[in-house]
């Protein structure tokens, strides 16, 4: 397995993605896969981009709406095109990313990377927002600018979740898409994909999941509405809450990932 990023679903050959290129689902998956990625992306960065995708999701709710779909169905096909795309490490990358850190030590630095990248969301929504209620009119925005930080937080948690079975040992069969359907379901349910159910990844999405992907990115999103607090109480109860909700998140995975493979003895 080659020590470099690489997408849940996305591979040059695949004819999905390539079909989608330049369209608006594709800026989506781009601009939430970089934001969505490790390191110290500045905080000037961070709002650029979240501002963007912002600007992005507005466009395409007010399509979605005319067309008469359903905010859940509409967020759920959206976070659907930006799953395959979502850059996930292997093994060998990730201990490389985070010092030499092997085993339950490497499970332990994702989950806190990943709750800090989360809270991070929520803080600089919560900043955005507060710039927002001292400009009502920009105040119209804010829905959309909700979408588009569920979208990023949804999106590391799946990365999380893929990373934490990279550091497990538990593979998970298929090709892209299917792997990032799998990542995804398993996100929607909170655990870990069953190796054991080959359905996990060799079918389309059913119904029953589906439901289970909106009502999970509703909850989300429902989670964010905190963001909307008046100066920068919603910076804090929005990044607060983010960072609790994917420290919970990692503990119910690691848990299913630890019946199915014990991991080797950290290294001295």
């Amino acid at each position: 397995m080659p020590s470099e990023n690489r997408g849940t679903g996305a591979k040059p050959d695949d004819s999905t993605a390539e079909g989608s290129a330049g369209t608006p689902e594709h800026e989506v998956a781009e601009i939430v896969g970089r934001l969505a990625e490790p390191g110290d992306m500045d905080g000037a960065e961070r709002r650029r981009l979240l501002g963007r995708l912002t600007t992005r999701l507005t466009t395409g709710a007010k399509k979605a709406k005319a067309s008469g779909t359903g905010r859940g169905r509409w967020l759920a096909d959206m976070f659907m095109a930006v799953a395959p795309r979502i850059p996930i490490r292997d093994l060998a990358t990730l201990s490389e990313h985070h010092h030499g850190l092997t085993s339950e030590a490497l499970a332990d630095d994702l989950a806190r990377t990943a709750s800090k990248a989360t809270m991070t969301v929520g803080a600089i929504g919560g900043a955005l927002a507060a710039a927002e209620f001292a400009a009502p009119p920009l105040l119209l925005s804010a829905p959309a600018q909700l979408v588009a930080e569920t979208l990023v937080v949804a999106a590391i948690e799946v990365k999380l979740i893929a990373e934490l079975h990279e550091v497990y040992g538990i593979p998970v069969p298929g090709n892209g898409s299917q792997r990032a359907m799998a990542f995804v379901t398993a996100w929607s349910k909170q655990r870990g994909v069953d190796p054991m159910s080959p359905a996990t990844v060799t079918v389309a999405l059913g119904t029953a999941t589906k439901t289970a992907l909106r009502n999970r990115l509703m909850r989300t999103l429902g989670r964010n509405l905190t963001t909307l607090g008046p100066f920068l109480t919603g910076a804090v109860a929005g990044g607060a809450l983010n960072r609790a909700a994917t420290r919970k998140l990692a503990t119910m995975v690691r848990a299913d990932l630890r019946i199915n493979r014990t991991l080797p003895p950290v290294k001295s």
